[in-house]
């Protein structure tokens, strides 16, 4: 990772609103206090929001959480990870994905996971360049129907 890059986990609700404008484009249904509210409730719950700066600008974001499952073990889930659009393709993506597979295995998790939705082709290209694959469907009951 370049010298100028430096990744830091969220700790107060500046750093998390820093990583805003570029979660936005992953989560733009969320107005920036939604979104502040929303990661303050889920850090409770273990989430952390990890920032990927390069010249004192986030340039990418990672949401994730650790937990064990039966089927798998520990895991190390991502809920959310992007790039700021006009950034892509010089390679914050791939050091912040590398940063996160550094911190599944210094957790002794067994596997990385993460969900991605059906249309985000760009996104799937990249998880296939870095080592992933397809392991088992998602099915999804939405409950306000």
């Amino acid at each position: 990772m370049d010298e100028a890059w430096r990744i830091v986990v969220a700790e107060t609700e500046e750093d998390a609103a820093r990583g805003y404008a570029v979660m936005a484009q992953l989560r733009p249904h969320l107005s920036k206090d939604d979104y502040l509210a929303q990661v303050e409730r889920q850090l409770l719950q273990g989430y952390r929001l990890a920032l990927l700066e390069a010249d004192g600008v986030v340039r990418a974001v990672a949401g994730y959480r650790l937990y064990e499952m039966l089927a798998h073990g520990r895991v190390l889930y991502v809920d959310d990870l992007v790039t700021d659009e006009g950034a892509r393709s010089r390679g914050y993506g791939a050091a912040l994905f590398a940063w996160l597979v550094e911190q599944a295995r210094a957790a002794g998790c067994a596997k990385l996971q993460l969900d991605s939705g059906v249309q985000r082709f760009d996104a799937h290209r990249f998880y296939f360049r870095e080592g992933m694959h397809i392991s088992s469907y998602r099915f999804s009951l939405d409950m306000d129907k």
